[in-house]
C-alpha cells in the first residue's frame, strides 16, 4: 500500500505560498477550460470552468496536504450548503470531508517528545504509529496504557494553532478569487467566528473539559457511550481517551428499520437535551463524530472540539420558535427569531418573509404529529434550494447570528443523516416535553 503521509507545513510563509499557488493554479485552470470551451463554440459558465476534474483535484490535494484551518474551513463551508454558498462551490468543498494525509512517523515522534518528554514511550505499553484516522486538525492513534487499558490518542498537527488566522483569510481570498462569492457579500463576521471556533477546536484541554461534562450529563443514560479522558497524559495538543468500539454510523443503512429509527430518535432527543437541558451543544454535524456499537446497542459520541455553550436567552428563543412553528404562528416565529438575534440589520419586508418561510420549511418535521419519514422526503433538497434562492435572488446576504448558524448546521446534519439511513422519527413527540 502506498504511503500517503506528508509533512505538515508549519510556518506561515510555506502555508501562504501553498494557498497562493493553489489560487493561481485554480484561476489558470478556469481560464484554460474557458478558452477550450470557447474554441468549441460553447459559452462557458463559471461552474463548468471551476468544476473541472483537474481543479477539483488541485484544491482537495493542496488542502489535504496543509490540514489545519485551511481544510477545516473547507469542511465548515461545505456543511453550510444552502445558507451561504452557491451549489458549485459547495460541491467542490464537499470533497474535503475525506481524510487528510497523516503526518510522517518522524514528525509524529517530534510532537510526542515535545508534549510528553524524551521518554514518552514509558507512558504506553504499546503505541501504534499508523493512525486509525487523520482529520483536519489532528490524527488518532491506538495505544495501550501500562495498566492494560486500550486507548485512543489524538495528536494535533504542528503549527495548526498559529496558522488559523492566516489560513482562514487565505481560504477566503481563494473563494473570492473563484468569483463564486458575489463581491458585495459581507462575510467578515462569519470569518471572525470561524477563527474563534477553530481556535477552540485546536485546544485539546478545552475539548477534554467538554468531554468530561458530557460524561457527567449522560452518566445515568445507558443509551450513550462517551470515552473517558486520561488527564495526566493529555495536554493542549494531545488528548488521551479510552478507546470505544463501534461501526461508522452510516452502516445503519443496512440495519432493520426499527433499529435505524431508534438510533436517529436517540440523536434527536440528545439534541433537544443539549439545547434545553445542558445548554451545551456539540455543533459539528460530521458523521464521523458518531459510531454505533451493535453489541451494546449504544450510540458512541466522539469529538467534542466544536462544543458551544448557549445562553438562556437563545435557548428560550428557540423554545418559542419551535412552539410557534408547530402552531403555524408566523408573528410568533418572527418575534422569536428577533429575540435570537435575526433581523438586526436593515432588511426588506420580502427578505424577512423569505427567512420566515425558510425557517418554517426547516420545522416541517416538528409540525407532523406522527413519525416523519426522512428517507422518503426531499426536505434537505428543498431547504438547500430555498437557502440558495434567498441569497441569490433576494440578494439577502445577511449572516444569521453565529449561535444560530452553528445550531442550524447541527440540525441540517441530523436531517441529512436521517435521510441517508432512511430513518422515521417522531420529532414532535421528542420535542414536546421541552415546549411547556
Amino acid at each position: 500500500m502506498a504511503d500517503n503521509s506528508s509533512q505538515v507545513p508549519t510556518n506561515r510563509l510555506s502555508r501562504f505560498t501553498g494557498l497562493a499557488t493553489l489560487a493561481g493554479r485554480v484561476a489558470g485552470g478556469m481560464l484554460a477550460e474557458g478558452a477550450r470551451q470557447l474554441a468549441q463554440g460553447n459559452r462557458p459558465s463559471s461552474k463548468s470552468m471551476l468544476l473541472t476534474p483537474a481543479n477539483i483535484k488541485r484544491v482537495t490535494d493542496q488542502l489535504a496536504h496543509m490540514r489545519g484551518a485551511a481544510m477545516k474551513m473547507g469542511q465548515l463551508l461545505s456543511m453550510d450548503s444552502g445558507e451561504l454558498l452557491p451549489a458549485e462551490l459547495t460541491e467542490l468543498l464537499a470533497r474535503l470531508r475525506a481524510n487528510a494525509n497523516p503526518m510522517p512517523a518522524k514528525q509524529l515522534s517530534q510532537v510526542l517528545r515535545q508534549e510528553l518528554g524524551e521518554d514518552w514511550q514509558q507512558h504506553f505499553a504499546d503505541f501504534s504509529f499508523k493512525p486509525m484516522a487523520a482529520a483536519s486538525i489532528g490524527q488518532v492513534h491506538q495505544a495501550y496504557h501500562d495498566n492494560g487499558d486500550k486507548l485512543a490518542v489524538k495528536i494535533q498537527y504542528p503549527g495548526v494553532k498559529t496558522s488559523i488566522d492566516s489560513d482562514v483569510d487565505n481560504v477566503a481570498s481563494l473563494l473570492k478569487l473563484s468569483g463564486l462569492i458575489p463581491a458585495e457579500v459581507e462575510y467578515q463576521s462569519l470569518l471572525t467566528e470561524a477563527k474563534k471556533q477553530l481556535k477552540n477546536e485546536a485546544d485539546y484541554l478545552q475539548e477534554a473539559h467538554y468531554l468530561q461534562r458530557y460524561r457527567q450529563y449522560l452518566a445515568s443514560d445507558d443509551a450513550f457511550l462517551v470515552p473517558e479522558v486520561y488527564p495526566a497524559l493529555s495536554s493542549a495538543n494531545i488528548l488521551v481517551m479510552s478507546y470505544v468500539a463501534g461501526e461508522p454510523i452510516e452502516t445503519l443503512q443496512a440495519a432493520p428499520q426499527a433499529e435505524r429509527d431508534r438510533v436517529l430518535g436517540l440523536m434527536f432527543s440528545l439534541f433537544f437535551r443539549e439545547l434545553f437541558e445542558f445548554k451545551l451543544v456539540q455543533t459539528d454535524p460530521n458523521f464521523a463524530n458518531y459510531l454505533y456499537n451493535r453489541q451494546s446497542q449504544q450510540l458512541v459520541l466522539l469529538d467534542f472540539g466544536a462544543c458551544r455553550d448557549y445562553s438562556e436567552q437563545i435557548t428560550n428563543g428557540y423554545r418559542a420558535l419551535f412552539a410557534c412553528a408547530c402552531d403555524n404562528d408566523f408573528a410568533g416565529m418572527e418575534q422569536a427569531l428577533t429575540k435570537i438575534g435575526f433581523f438586526s440589520q436593515n432588511i426588506l419586508a420580502a427578505q424577512k418573509t423569505a427567512v420566515l418561510n425558510l425557517v418554517e420549511l426547516a420545522c416541517e418535521p416538528l409540525r407532523q404529529s406522527s413519525a416523519f419519514d426522512f428517507g422518503q422526503s426531499d426536505l434537505a433538497l428543498r431547504l438547500r434550494q430555498a437557502g440558495t434562492a434567498l441569497s441569490m435572488q433576494q440578494n439577502y446576504w445577511h449572516s444569521p447570528p453565529a449561535d444560530a448558524l452553528f445550531l442550524h448546521r447541527k440540525i441540517a446534519g441530523l436531517y441529512l443523516l436521517a435521510a441517508r439511513i432512511g430513518a422515521r422519527v417522531n420529532v414532535r413527540q421528542l420535542l414536546e416535553p421541552y415546549l411547556h
